[in-house]
């Protein structure tokens, strides 16, 4: 019996609360960002879609700065296509040729790792050229041809949590990730159906990933969001004001990474807008999250 089955074996046998815990496993992305639950708090943020050219190269470079000051790790993150829009004419954004050049031209300014998502099976290898991770969104998190199809171009593959499942069922799809020879993984928590329009968040989901082995990622933005309470031409509502409190009570949990969309002008971005943080606002979030972040890792590196 493989080693793998034998691990597969040992988790389907227990109930889901007393998920038995495999051995934690970090990411390193280039010689810089090491993503690992005994490492600093690592920042993935940036517009929820590409606009432009322009745009994009403003955002990376007042991010890059926003987080230089703090003293924190930065994932620049952008989608070129946004396929779930709530109504069938929403913007879907720039499309990939062009989304993957200007992904391309930021990863090589402002020596920052880019992340962007997939939607289909024959976007991962030309997506791998350019982005150093591929995300996997909630909705497809349980497609096993997108999933084996990003797990073998070799990247780090961050997968978010269906809205769907509780966080134990996130063992197979992280297993159908590893089985195609991939273990640079990143599971991300964006919060859970909770009946109609709305989501919310439990915590505990957050060490139950954790015992998956691979580094957690809080997405602070999209668990404030109201799935199909659209507030305007396709986009779906959102209470921004819950961002920084959720985040703070994630970093507190412990978590390798914090996945924030952020804007120049939230109100007038053309998708997930009333879900994302101005510059200023994740400007004044850092500071105590990286106190947080640091003290509940002294804390647990010194009861270990």
């Amino acid at each position: 019996m493989s080693q793998r089955h034998t691990q597969n074996k040992t988790i389907s046998s227990q109930t889901p609360w007393a998920l038995a815990s495999r051995p934690q496993r970090c990411v390193t992305i280039g010689e810089h960002i090491r993503l690992g639950h005994d490492a600093p708090l690592v920042i993935i943020a940036g517009p929820c879609a590409l606009e432009s050219l322009s745009h994009a190269r403003m955002m990376a470079e007042k991010l890059c700065h926003i987080t230089d000051t703090h003293g924190v790790r930065l994932i620049f993150k952008s989608s070129f296509d946004k396929a779930n829009r709530s109504k069938y004419h929403a913007n879907r954004g720039i499309g990939m040729e062009k989304g993957l050049v200007i992904l391309d031209a930021l990863r090589k300014e402002f020596q920052c790792p880019v992340i962007t998502d997939v939607h289909e099976a024959h976007q991962c290898a030309d997506v791998a050229k350019i982005a150093d991770i591929i995300q996997i969104p909630a909705f497809l998190c349980r497609q096993t041809d997108l999933l084996c199809a990003a797990a073998e171009t070799g990247n780090v593959i961050n997968v978010k949590k269906g809205q769907f499942l509780a966080p134990w069922d996130m063992a197979h799809v992280v297993d159908k990730i590893s089985a195609c020879g991939n273990e640079r993984i990143l599971v991300t928590e964006r919060g859970s159906s909770f009946g109609y329009n709305m989501l919310v968040n439990d915590m505990r989901s957050l060490p139950l990933l954790g015992r998956l082995g691979y580094p957690v990622v809080f997405d602070a933005t999209h668990s404030v969001q109201l799935p199909g309470g659209a507030v305007g031409e396709g986009q779906s509502g959102g209470h921004r004001q819950f961002i920084a409190p959720l985040a703070r009570a994630a970093v507190a949990v412990g978590i390798a990474a914090l996945f924030v969309e952020v804007h120049d002008t939230p109100d007038k971005a053309p998708s997930d807008g009333a879900n994302m943080l101005t510059l200023t606002q994740l400007d004044n979030l850092l500071t105590p999250l990286k106190q947080i972040d640091t003290f509940i890792k002294h804390k647990t590196q010194d009861t270990a």
